[in-house]
């Protein structure tokens, strides 16, 4: 049986840790994976466009896609 070497936290720490947001050393996020109902579409762009999007992604080292849907949140969030 393989044992964890995962740090010991008081709740109380781990709440301040948590406000701070420095929590990650405290958490085993290697099988977290967001369960988000989706349906796949299919969008053509101008070449030009995307090459602009794939700037702007690297920028913030992203893939294309992230970007754009984190692009298409932002406006709808607003």
């Amino acid at each position: 049986m393989k044992t964890s070497k995962q740090k010991k936290i008081k709740a109380s720490d781990f709440d301040a840790a948590f406000d701070e947001g420095e929590v990650t050393e405290y958490l085993d996020l290697r099988s977290v994976k967001a369960q988000y109902p989706t349906q796949r579409i299919s969008i053509d762009f101008p070449k030009n466009i995307l090459e602009e999007v794939d700037i702007d992604a690297a920028k913030i080292g992203v893939t294309r896609t992230s970007l754009i849907k984190m692009w298409v949140a932002e406006h709808l969030s607003r």
